[in-house]
């Protein structure tokens, strides 16, 4: 299915990483940047529905936002590399009215504190996110979703969770393509050109990440960035994980991963993805057993949840509606 872009929001861009932080030109303007930041990120939960929690499980400090009430059907939003939590804010205010809704900041991103020496591998942050789960008494199986990296967790919880999976939605998900085409796919060394380590990194990764960026201020740019390039040696180790996990997985292993996933599947991508190509979207179908036919959405680039997030909101509810009225003793190919 092939959809246009609606109109574009100008501060989607600020919710593309996690929260803001460091500084700007001085202490003060710093301190007033940040606030800002936060304060709005705050408002947008609020709007959202959601609420700002921590957990410690183990070694992990999890910081997460949570919404809805308890006993609704659970739904747990996956963020990407370099994204985090807030990523999905404007997703889930269309949701936290009939689900209980919970996204985490994912290890090395965001609020939610590890380790030095933490394991940042795809097998290992899907595990970790279990025993976040299981922690925060989310009982029953789950609705999962999935974005960029946050797609191939998505997919291995799925695949090593089958009962507690409902169904999962992946959007320019992550994973060893036969289809791929993009620099990043061919040689995933190349990841690391998105790392933030410098002035002028964050304008060239937004420009990768997204079809059309939108205007972003100045002194919010300076300070995100100089944000990332403190974070970079996170990200470092996490790249270095995708990239050990592409030597480790051909697309054929990859494929019979795909194919041991029992659950109801919706695949989104922007048709102007950059970064995963959106050919990867019907391969997907082609390997999982109960996916329905792909939304595709034009003008879009490699992250909708941002930059079309009422397209999203709509898609993924009317799955969330079919699925759920699914008994799970008769529940068909979509």
């Amino acid at each position: 299915m092939l959809y246009t872009r609606p109109f574009r929001k100008t501060l989607t861009a600020l919710f593309f990483t996690c929260s803001l932080a460091v500084a700007a030109i001085s202490t003060a303007q710093a301190s007033d940047i940040e606030m800002s930041f936060q304060n709005l990120l705050q408002q947008e939960r609020t709007w959202a529905g959601l609420q700002s929690k921590t957990l410690k499980v183990g070694d992990i400090t999890w910081s997460y936002s949570e919404g809805g009430k308890a006993g609704k059907p659970i739904l747990v939003l996956i963020h990407g590399l370099a994204g985090s939590r807030d990523n999905w804010n404007r997703v889930a205010h269309a949701l936290t009215a009939n689900y209980h809704v919970i996204i985490p900041d994912m290890p090395a991103s965001g609020d939610t504190r590890v380790p030095n020496e933490f394991d940042y591998s795809v097998p290992n942050l899907t595990e970790k996110l279990r025993r976040f789960m299981e922690a925060a008494n989310l009982t029953g199986p789950a609705h999962i979703a999935g974005h960029s990296l946050g797609g191939a967790v998505a997919m291995l919880y799925a695949g090593q969770y089958p009962l507690e999976t409902k169904s999962l939605f992946l959007v320019d998900a992550a994973g060893v393509f036969r289809s791929a085409n993009t620099p990043y796919l061919k040689d995933p060394t190349y990841v690391k050109n998105m790392i933030v380590t410098k002035k002028g990194d964050f304008n060239f990764l937004m420009q990768q990440a997204m079809h059309a960026p939108p205007f972003i201020p100045k002194e919010i740019a300076n300070a995100q960035e100089k944000m990332m390039i403190a974070q970079a040696d996170q990200t470092t180790k996490m790249v270095e994980q995708i990239i050990a996990l592409n030597k480790m997985f051909t697309p054929d292993s990859f494929a019979l991963l795909a194919k041991s996933i029992d659950a109801p599947t919706l695949i989104l991508w922007g048709k102007q993805d950059k970064i995963i190509n959106v050919e990867v979207a019907a391969e997907l179908k082609s390997l999982l057993k109960n996916a329905q036919t792909p939304v595709v959405l034009n003008g879009i680039g490699h992250t909708p949840i941002l930059e079309a997030d009422q397209l999203v909101s709509q898609q993924y509810i009317s799955f969330l509606n079919k699925v759920q009225a699914q008994t799970p003793a008769t529940t068909p190919n979509l």
